[in-house]
C-alpha cells in the first residue's frame, strides 16, 4: 500500500506539468548526463582525444556516446515510471499549419548536402559509423526530453502553443550552455545557444506539422552527426577549403533563425485540456 501511494504521488507530481517542473526534470537529467561524462573521463579519459574527438572511434564513444547512453536510459526509466512513453509517441493533439513544412524541408536539405559534402577520407570508417550511431542517441535523448517531455508538461499546465514553443526551445538551447564546462569560449557558447534556439523552434514546427515525435528524433539524429563530420568538431565552424555541397549547407543556421522569427510572430493555438475526438486546429 505504501509503495502504491509513493508511486501514485510520483506520477501525480509530474502530471501537474508546468514550467518549473520541466526545468527541474531537465536539471536532474543534466546531472546524470554530466556526471556520466565526469565518471567516464576519470576512468577512460586517456581514450578521449580532447584536441580532435573524432580522431578514433574510442574517442567518440567515450567522449560523446557513453554519456548519451546514460542519459537515454535515465529518460526511459522516467517515462516508464510515469507511464508517458506511449502518450509521447501518440499523434500530436494539435495540428500544424501548412507553412510549418518549411522547417523539416530545410533540415532535410541541409542533411543531404552534408552527407554529400563530408570528406569521408579524412576519417576512419569506424569513426563515421560510431558518429552516425551516436546521432541516434542525440536525437532520441534531446528530442524526447525537450520536444517530448517538456512540451507535454507545458501543455498539461495549460500553456499556449506560443509559450510551449518558446520555453521548450529555450530550454533546449540552454542545454548547450554546458559546453562552457568543457572550456569552450564563452562567445562560442553564446552563439551556439542562439543558433540552437532557432533550431529548437524548427524542431517544434517539425513536431507540429508531422504530427509525431518520431520525426524530430529522426531528423535530429541525422542532422547532428552530419554537422560534426562536416566541420570536424562539435559546435565548430568548418575551416579550410570546402565541398560545394557544404558551402550550400553553410547558411542553414541563419535560415533556421529566420524561420524561428516568423514562428514567433504567427504561431498560435492551445491544446484543450478536456479529452477531444479530433485534434485542435491552430
Amino acid at each position: 500500500m505504501g509503495q502504491d501511494a509513493r508511486t501514485s504521488g510520483w506520477k501525480a507530481f509530474w502530471n501537474r506539468g508546468g514550467w518549473w517542473r520541466s526545468i527541474l526534470l531537465v536539471v536532474l537529467y543534466m546531472a546524470f548526463y554530466l556526471g556520466a561524462g565526469l565518471l567516464i573521463g576519470a576512468i577512460a579519459g586517456d581514450q578521449i582525444d580532447t584536441e580532435d574527438i573524432f580522431r578514433t572511434p574510442q574517442s567518440v564513444f567515450f567522449g560523446i556516446t557513453f554519456p548519451l547512453i546514460v542519459g537515454s536510459v535515465v529518460l526511459l526509466a522516467f517515462l516508464s515510471s510515469t507511464g508517458w512513453l506511449r502518450p509521447l509517441f501518440a499523434p500530436q493533439p494539435i495540428k500544424g499549419k501548412w507553412w510549418m513544412w518549411v522547417a523539416p524541408l530545410f533540415l532535410v536539405a541541409a542533411i543531404v548536402l552534408r552527407f554529400l559534402g563530408i570528406d569521408y577520407g579524412s576519417y576512419e570508417a569506424s569513426v563515421v559509423v560510431v558518429t552516425l550511431l551516436t546521432g541516434l542517441l542525440v536525437g532520441f535523448a534531446e528530442e524526447v526530453l525537450t520536444r517530448g517531455i517538456v512540451v507535454k508538461m507545458l501543455r498539461d499546465s495549460g500553456k499556449s502553443e506560443w509559450v510551449v514553443m518558446v520555453l521548450s526551445s529555450l530550454i533546449f538551447a540552454l542545454l548547450h550552455a554546458a559546453n562552457a564546462l568543457s572550456g569552450q569560449p564563452i562567445v562560442t557558447v553564446l552563439v551556439t545557444v542562439g543558433f540552437t534556439f532557432g533550431f529548437g523552434i524548427c524542431m517544434y514546427l517539425t513536431l507540429r506539422v508531422t504530427g509525431n515525435l518520431i520525426w524530430p528524433i529522426i531528423l535530429h539524429a541525422l542532422y547532428d552527426p552530419t554537422l560534426f563530420l562536416a566541420t570536424g568538431g562539435i559546435d565548430q565552424a568548418a575551416a579550410g577549403p570546402q565541398s560545394p555541397f557544404l558551402v550550400l549547407a553553410g547558411p542553414a543556421n541563419m535560415i533556421y533563425i529566420l524561420i524561428a522569427l516568423v514562428a514567433l510572430i504567427v504561431v498560435r493555438g492551445k491544446v484543450q485540456r478536456a479529452p477531444l475526438s479530433e485534434p485542435v486546429l491552430s
